[in-house]
């Protein structure tokens, strides 16, 4: 467990820094619950708090606007609440100062996280399918004098240090033989950069859903490159060690809710796409683009492949300079029949 200072710390120096900036809901304190289960293995899946603190980003989650959770968890008397953050990296930062349990981010926060002293276990993963990357780019304004991705060379781009965009940046460049040093990285939150975008103030900017489908409403932006193809994992649940260590039989409903709802949202998009437009307050027009690029491809569990391409992606950064230590992503993980017991067979590939 580390200090809430020294996270920062490290964080800011070694890394680039999270931003200290970070949005929160309320808090509760952990209630003291024991209610059992038993898998097929004989693995008790306990819980011991009556308060469940879920993390989310700004960009929307339709894991909290479905209420699954709340639904799932009040016969046993478990109170959900939600905290937003505005991207993966302070999400990360709330966890390590205890601010939440659970949270939903990319590939790339839980690894500056873990570098950064953070007890962090992972819990699930997203499957990827050939569409998945197409609602992340690297993009320009309309009049920038940059023609083509090879030309960014040089240039300021603007993205959120320690996110996705951190990895999808570094293949992108390494794909057409530039490292992340040809570039002047600007770090700033997506939703902090958008207006000065949108006025052609910023020249390279990294934005995803529903900020990108915003700009090409505008028509602000002309990309330069999606993601697609950049072999990236994709994104995970995470957890506090304490937490998933004391609540496992909570992160198995999480799994499975989390498994059920992806069926659901994949079967039912004209529905997600009415919730998205009433909590995220979007146009309909700009609902749609979003819906056209987004893929509900399901849960991944912690198999071996799945841990061996996260190590691949911390290795990576190691190895660019990305990061000062070399990390091993086994020490972010709870035991491998744990997993089992919490996981559905179907999604262990």
């Amino acid at each position: 467990m580390i200090k809430r200072r020294r996270f920062l710390n490290v964080a800011t120096s070694s890394l680039g820094g999270f931003s200290m900036a970070y949005l929160l809901g309320s808090c509760s304190q952990q209630g003291q619950q024991n209610v059992a289960s038993t898998s097929g293995n004989s693995i008790s899946l306990g819980i011991k708090t009556k308060v469940l603190r879920m993390g989310y980003q700004s960009a929307g989650d339709l894991f909290r606007n479905r209420q699954v959770l709340e639904k799932r968890l009040e016969p046993l008397g478990i109170k959900v609440e939600w905290a937003q953050f505005v991207q993966g990296p302070q999400l990360m930062e709330g966890m390590a100062a205890k601010r939440v349990d659970v949270g939903s981010v990319g590939e790339t926060p839980p690894i500056f996280a873990q570098v950064a002293g953070s007890d962090l276990v992972y819990v699930v993963g997203t499957q990827r399918t050939a569409r998945t990357g197409t609602s992340s780019v690297i993009a320009v304004p309309p009049e920038s004098p940059l023609q083509k991705f090879e030309d960014i060379k040089g240039q300021e781009v603007y993205f959120q240090k320690g996110s996705a965009s951190h990895y999808f940046i570094l293949r992108a460049l390494q794909s057409i033989g530039l490292t992340i040093k040809d570039i002047k990285i600007k770090s700033m939150a997506t939703i902090e950069a958008r207006g000065a975008f949108l006025e052609g103030r910023i020249p390279v900017w990294m934005t995803g859903d529903p900020h990108y489908a915003i700009a090409q409403k505008m028509g602000r932006i002309r990309v330069l490159r999606d993601s697609v193809g950049l072999d990236s994992p994709g994104g995970y649940y995470i957890a506090d060690r304490k937490f998933a260590e004391e609540n496992p039989g909570l992160l198995k409903i999480i799994i499975e809710e989390l498994h059920a709802l992806d069926k659901w949202a994949e079967a039912n998009r004209n529905e997600v796409k009415k919730l998205m437009i009433a909590t995220q307050k979007l146009d309909e027009d700009v609902a749609d683009k979003v819906m056209s690029r987004r893929t509900f491809a399901g849960r991944r569990g912690l198999s071996p492949e799945l841990i061996a391409e996260q190590q691949r992606v911390a290795d990576l950064f190691f190895k660019e300079g990305v990061i000062p230590k070399k990390i091993n992503i086994q020490d972010a993980l709870l035991p491998p029949d744990l997993y089992a017991a919490i996981t559905p067979p179907e999604i262990m590939v």
